[in-house]
């Protein structure tokens, strides 16, 4: 298992004192299931699971053992990253995966997001992985993974969640232009493009607006599209599509036109 192999220089090897894997917004759905995943290799000695609630941290801890080391933090503030500085420089870890799944969506129209939330959605979303894999690439070595948690939605501009599909649009480009960047590392990163899947999102989502998104195409799974992510991530992919409808759209994107898409969004939406 190529993700299981790590080569590194005898300096680096020398202050190595373990292998860790680092999972943002991990208390719960999406990021919880890497968590499950990455307990079950063998090469990873501690997980540092991120979020904000430390009490579903906590809970989180319990339920999967020793292994776990909960970081409560908010990572849409840039004090944040200073911690994991500070965490990886005083443990000099191997960072073998990095799982930047923290991130949010709002649906409804420009009118109904304030600017804070707006501003908000896109530093957790774009800056939170960017700084996060800016921080821990000293700290990785040959076949260490970034794993970055796009969306189906980043395959085409959607009015009434513009600024998620826009974000996410943002993280894939620049997952898969990092890995090439990455080329002769050994490291790779890879963006993941679930499509819409059964977790607390919606319920964050929703902000009660006239116009609204409310049909959900293709959902499934979360363990089933982390277990392929995972899966494509070890294989050094730049992308991962999980499910025949998510690669059916992903397809579409390459050939329909931007705006014919919005139309039909707009009408599969049923908004006016």
């Amino acid at each position: 298992d190529e993700g299981n192999r790590f080569v590194e220089s005898k300096e680096f090897a020398s202050e190595v004192k373990k292998n860790i894997a680092i999972v943002t917004g991990a208390s719960s759905g999406f990021g919880k299931e890497f968590v499950k995943l990455l307990l079950k290799k063998d090469c990873i000695d501690e997980i540092w699971a991120v979020a904000r609630n430390q009490e579903k941290l906590n809970l989180l801890k319990e339920e999967f053992g020793t292994k776990i080391r909960t970081v409560s933090a908010d990572l849409s503030e840039s004090s944040s990253f200073s911690l994991f500085e500070q965490m990886l420089t005083k443990e000099k870890p191997r960072v073998a995966y990095l799982v930047n799944n923290a991130g949010y969506g709002k649906f409804g129209s420009y009118k109904d997001l304030s600017a804070e939330q707006s501003i908000n959605m896109m530093s957790l979303n774009m800056g939170a992985p960017v700084a996060a894999g800016l921080v821990c690439l000293p700290y990785m070595a040959k076949g260490s993974r970034i794993i970055n948690i796009a969306s189906q939605a980043s395959f085409f501009p959607l009015p009434y969640m513009n600024i998620y599909s826009a974000t996410k649009a943002f993280l894939r480009n620049y997952t898969r232009a990092l890995n090439v960047e990455l080329k002769g590392t050994g490291i790779t990163a890879t963006a993941v493009c679930p499509p819409w899947m059964k977790t607390n999102f919606f319920s964050r989502a929703q902000t009660g607006a006239a116009k609204t998104v409310t049909n959900f195409m293709g959902i499934t799974d979360a363990s089933k599209a982390a277990a392929k992510a995972l899966r494509d991530a070890d294989r050094g992919k730049d992308i991962s599509v999980f499910g025949i409808f998510t690669k059916l759209t992903h397809f579409l994107s390459k050939i329909f036109s931007q705006k014919a898409a919005m139309k039909v969004w707009i009408l599969l939406q049923r908004i006016k």
